[in-house]
């Protein structure tokens, strides 16, 4: 048997001696490759009673007992260090990975589309700690009856930049804007938005005005950029 060092087997003065006895039984040799054991043959007994020989118990009790010590005064440590922590205010456990500020940024942007992958990756944080703070907007399992669709799943759609400053600018614009990655095409661009294909609909319908009114005749630029908008989305698959 080949261990790394003594103490990733055995945790205390008698489990040695009884891991000792149980390799004698069935007949196995013990390696021990670092620490205070690897220069020792802790299989050497004595020829004629079978048993450890003296010298090797005393050192393998010896060793053990100083490395249980050591175990013992670790431990002492850290609840001495631990009770300061306590009586100075500081609570234990995991800090909480997502700061409590982005909380209701986080759960807009899920109601928007975004997936919950994505806010992670956006926020440097694990999806843990996403659906931690979506807890209560995620769908129950048990609630979903199997002939129920599966929800949609977010896409990426290329909206033009005439279409996407309107939005911005009648204030109606969601999240999924902001976090849109920005494409130059030129003079103009496009913004590479990734949200559910129902808020691309609701999008598509938001800039209607683009198309022209009674009071305010379209301008061919921006009603050319919504029907490209419009194109992509109806390519998407209905609801």
């Amino acid at each position: 048997m080949h261990i790394s060092e003594m103490f990733r087997l055995v945790r205390g003065n008698q489990h040695i001696l009884d891991v000792l006895d149980v390799l004698h039984c069935d007949r196995l040799a013990l390696r021990i490759h670092d620490g205070a054991f690897s220069a020792m043959d802790l299989t050497a007994r004595h020829p004629r009673i079978g048993e450890l020989l003296s010298t090797v118990k005393f050192m393998v009790q010896t060793i053990a007992a100083a490395g249980e010590l050591q175990r013992d005064l670790q431990r002492e440590l850290t609840y001495d260090g631990l009770r300061a922590a306590e009586a100075k205010g500081s609570q234990g456990g995991r800090r909480p990975a997502l700061a409590v500020a982005k909380t209701a940024d986080v759960r807009a942007a899920y109601l928007e589309g975004r997936s919950i992958a994505a806010l992670a990756r956006g926020h440097g944080v694990s999806r843990g700690a996403i659906r931690t703070a979506v807890a209560d907007l995620l769908p129950d399992p048990a609630a979903i009856e199997e002939d129920s669709p599966a929800p949609e799943l977010p896409v990426t759609l290329d909206m033009p930049g005439k279409v996407a400053d309107f939005l911005r600018a009648t204030d109606v614009g969601p999240a999924a804007l902001d976090q849109g990655v920005t494409v130059r095409r030129g003079q103009s661009f496009t913004l590479r938005v990734t949200a559910a294909p129902a808020l691309h609909r609701q999008l598509l319908n938001r800039c209607q005005p683009l198309d022209g009114r009674q009071d305010a005749p379209a301008i061919p630029a921006q009603r050319k950029a919504r029907r490209d908008y419009e194109n992509r989305v109806s390519a998407l698959a209905p609801i």
